[in-house]
């Protein structure tokens, strides 16, 4: 198969998905609770006029937070709906690889995700009209905040893969996500300190998306925090393919 013929599928897969959001209120309502908890979570438990300073520090401190719960909600139905509806034979049937449709799925899911953090703009422009920010180190952190969100919904796909059930995949991809952002925090990393190996402290600090996005969101992307983040994106999609090809063959 040519490339672009790979493509092509792709993009396919990732319309239709992406238009599959819309033929609900569901998207809307998920992204209207997006763009309001990011502005509850700025301006009032971020105390964003107490401060005194403007940034978007109070915005980009709760997104992983808000991430853990929204990022699996999109990502559930992705292949747990297919599974219990039957309909992922029908996509079987189509002339598409299963690479294919994993990578369009996600790409679909990490468009839509796109498009929440776009509804977050207009707190970017408050900001700016407020005084004068860093806008270098916002546009650094608007980037780290997606890249970490594809991070966490290919862990919500593969998850969602493993189900027949959309809260079952839910719950699961929320755990994993989970795991991956309490790897970084003094409570896991102070419990691993005087017993286990240095080497290991570090290797399991290095699996956090909280400190990985936290470089981000201070304008320091370097090459470890996007390895880190494709890495993450490759293995679970790699997973996704995996789970879906055994699930066919039962």
């Amino acid at each position: 198969m040519t490339g672009g013929r790979y493509v092509h599928n792709v993009l396919a897969i990732a319309r239709r998905e992406l238009k599959g959001y819309f033929t609900t209120p569901i998207a809307y309502v998920f992204l209207a609770i997006f763009v309001a908890l990011a502005g509850v979570f700025t301006f009032y438990v971020g105390q964003f006029f107490d401060r005194g300073v403007a940034d978007l520090e109070p915005f980009f401190q709760y997104h992983l937070w808000l991430y853990l719960l929204l990022v699996p909600a999109i990502a559930m139905r992705l292949w747990a709906e297919d599974w219990r509806s039957g309909t992922i034979e029908l996509l079987m049937t189509l002339p598409v690889s299963t690479a294919e449709a994993v990578i369009g799925k996600w790409l679909a899911g990490w468009a839509f995700l796109g498009l929440a953090l776009l509804g977050t703009l207009p707190i970017w422009i408050t900001v700016n009209i407020l005084g004068e920010p860093d806008n270098r180190v916002i546009a650094a952190g608007y980037l780290g905040s997606f890249l970490i969100a594809g991070g966490f919904l290919a862990i919500g796909a593969a998850m969602s893969a493993a189900s027949r059930n959309q809260v079952i995949g839910f719950v699961l991809g929320a755990l994993v996500c989970f795991l991956f952002v309490m790897s970084g925090t003094n409570l896991v990393l102070g419990s691993l300190q005087g017993w286990a190996p240095e080497v290991l402290t570090a290797a399991v600090a290095s699996l956090s998306a909280l400190t990985h996005f936290s470089n981000m969101t201070r304008g320091l992307i370097g090459a470890a925090d996007l390895i880190y983040v494709a890495s993450l994106i490759v293995f679970w999609l790699f997973v996704n393919a995996v789970i879906i090809e055994l699930g066919r063959a039962e």
